[in-house]
């Protein structure tokens, strides 16, 4: 199963580092990423296999919220077929 993880806020040293570092502690692997600085803004997609993950989608969104909170970042996860309906409309 495939979920979508998206990261918005300023732009800091380690954003990478503990998202990914979180993910790997709920065995969810990273696929593919894109991630780009618009102006000090950083912005992250990543398509993720949770099917290893004991979590759900919305307990891995929770725990990944969590640490974007601490870090001051807006941090989602989604199932990817409700964030590929979501783009469609």
């Amino acid at each position: 199963m495939k979920a979508i993880v998206t990261v918005l806020g300023h732009d800091r040293v380690g954003i990478i580092s503990e998202i990914s570092k979180e993910l790997a502690a709920l065995d969810v692997n990273i696929e593919d990423i894109s991630q780009t600085l618009m102006q000090n803004y950083f912005v992250m997609i990543m398509m993720t296999d949770v099917s290893k993950s004991s979590q759900t989608i919305a307990q891995i969104n929770s725990r990944l919220k969590a640490v974007g909170e601490k870090i001051g970042l807006d941090v989602r996860v989604q199932h990817e077929d409700i964030f590929n309906c979501m783009h469609r409309i």
